[in-house]
């Protein structure tokens, strides 16, 4: 049940540990482990695809990260390369909230202009309602369909806390 995975939050050996394990979530390819080296770790894979299928290729990496993993420099490095190499297979779905484990991201490091900054290493970025379960799969959609030449950004604007309601 779901309260019974509440209670396994940050317990090692857990679902829950702290950082996705690939071997407790059977879609993870890899386990990312210290804050930041997910989208390093996605853009040596989209790249890699690409090295040995070529542009053609019909596989697509998509990482999940949160944006408090932005105050890690290797993100910003991993931006970067995926811009430079053009890396059309590669997704990075940021959950937007504001919020890291020790206060709010403007606070601790600030973001903004997030977007723009995306932007200015050529991705194509959507910003969205990350509560709105037709806007995330729009924006995956539209990802995957985007320029050959882009990589994609989706920004889930989200807030911690919020209870999706069933008359939402």
């Amino acid at each position: 049940s779901t309260d019974e995975y509440k209670k396994t939050l940050r317990k090692f050996g857990t679902k829950f540990q702290g950082h996705p394990h690939r071997e407790y979530f059977g879609a993870l390819e890899t386990s990312s482990g210290p804050l930041g080296s997910g989208l390093s770790q996605a853009v040596g894979m989209a790249l890699a695809e690409r090295i040995d299928h070529g542009r053609s290729t019909d596989k697509f990496i998509y990482c999940l990260m949160s944006d408090g993993e932005l105050d890690a420099g290797n993100s910003w490095e991993a931006v970067m390369l995926a811009g430079k190499e053009k890396l059309h297979n590669l997704t990075a779905i940021i959950d937007r909230n504001n919020i890291q484990i020790d206060g709010f991201t403007e606070d601790i490091m600030p973001l903004e202009p997030l977007a723009d900054k995306w932007r200015a290493f050529n991705w194509h970025v959507q910003e969205i309602d990350g509560h709105n379960f037709r806007e995330i799969d729009e924006a995956v959609g539209r990802a995957k369909n985007k320029e050959e030449t882009a990589m994609a950004l989706v920004a889930l604007r989200t807030f911690g806390g919020k209870v999706k309601s069933e008359h939402e």
